[in-house]
């Protein structure tokens, strides 16, 4: 019978070569959510902390109000902490597959102000949820209204020099790597690629599968675990949830993925968002 000091001894050797044998730390940049820093906080403080926590980057929200994204541009500056992408606003609320042309438009325009703060605070990339399929809007009917209008965006997207990420969220709707991939490839644009979450695809599917399939369609991660073990799924601390992340480390390493990944919880003080970046790191080091 082999200790619980062996055994943890011997599992830190197996960790230690296979972040080796894989090619050692994934070449990624950990950012985290502006959504995830203290609301009680101003918004430069809220960035200052996110930098003194080890974070390298940040993904923020769409601002519609422009004295608030000269605020955030001045925060990110000051800070020496880059917004690498922008969290659009407006799609779950107005979806593109809306039958109601006022409420795409309301989406159209939420995502037109996502790709000026983009431009304006030098991030590469918007992420937008493509469409909701509900009782009245079909699959059929969402991937076409949805694409019709992305192929409007493309040339905003171009002339702002951001790449429109689309991501897969629990929206009944992309529910296959091999969809997602198709869906992506419809456009022929290097504009548009897939904003790839690690956590949404574990209540179906195995995320090293997904990143395989997708491989260099994906220009940005997001970082979450996902739990089966309660009553209720729910996305828990990194490292406390059931996701195999030697196995996302493997497929990661496998596409030779070099970006951005945002972790993506619910976010709390100093020391949680501390933990939450020393775990982040422990995934990237294959150590886990």
């Amino acid at each position: 019978m082999i200790s619980n000091t062996r055994r943890g001894f011997v599992s830190s050797l197996a960790a230690g070569a296979f972040a080796s044998a894989a090619g050692g730390r994934l070449p990624i940049r950990r950012a985290v959510e502006f959504s995830m820093l203290p609301k009680s906080l101003s918004v430069l403080d809220r960035f200052q902390l996110a930098r003194e926590c080890g974070f390298e980057a940040i993904e923020c929200p769409t601002m519609p109000d422009q004295a608030n994204a000269e605020e955030a541009l001045a925060a990110s500056r000051k800070a020496g902490l880059p917004i690498h992408s922008v969290m659009n606003a407006e799609h779950w609320r107005s979806p593109l597959s809306s039958p109601d042309p006022a409420v795409v438009e309301r989406s159209m325009e939420g995502m037109r102000t996502s790709l000026r703060n983009a431009h304006l605070w030098g991030a590469d990339t918007v992420l937008l949820v493509p469409a909701v399929v509900t009782p009245e809007v079909t699959y059929a009917q969402a991937w076409e209204r949805s694409q019709r209008k992305i192929r409007e965006l493309i040339p905003v997207a171009r002339e702002q020099k951001v790449i429109i990420g689309i991501e897969e969220v629990w929206n009944k709707f992309l529910l296959s790597p091999l969809e997602f991939a198709h869906y992506v490839d419809d456009f022929q644009s290097p504009w548009i690629r897939a904003y790839f979450d690690i956590g949404n695809v574990a209540i179906s599917g195995y995320p090293q599968d997904w990143i395989r399939t997708l491989n260099k369609r994906i220009v940005k991660l997001h970082f979450k675990d996902f739990s089966f073990r309660k009553r209720v799924a729910e996305f828990p601390q990194l490292l406390d949830g059931d996701i195999d992340w030697r196995a996302v480390y493997a497929a990661l390493a496998d596409i030779g993925y070099k970006g951005t990944g945002s972790v993506e919880l619910n976010g709390g003080d100093a020391a949680y968002l501390k933990e939450t970046n020393l775990r982040f790191e422990k995934i990237l080091d294959g150590a886990v």
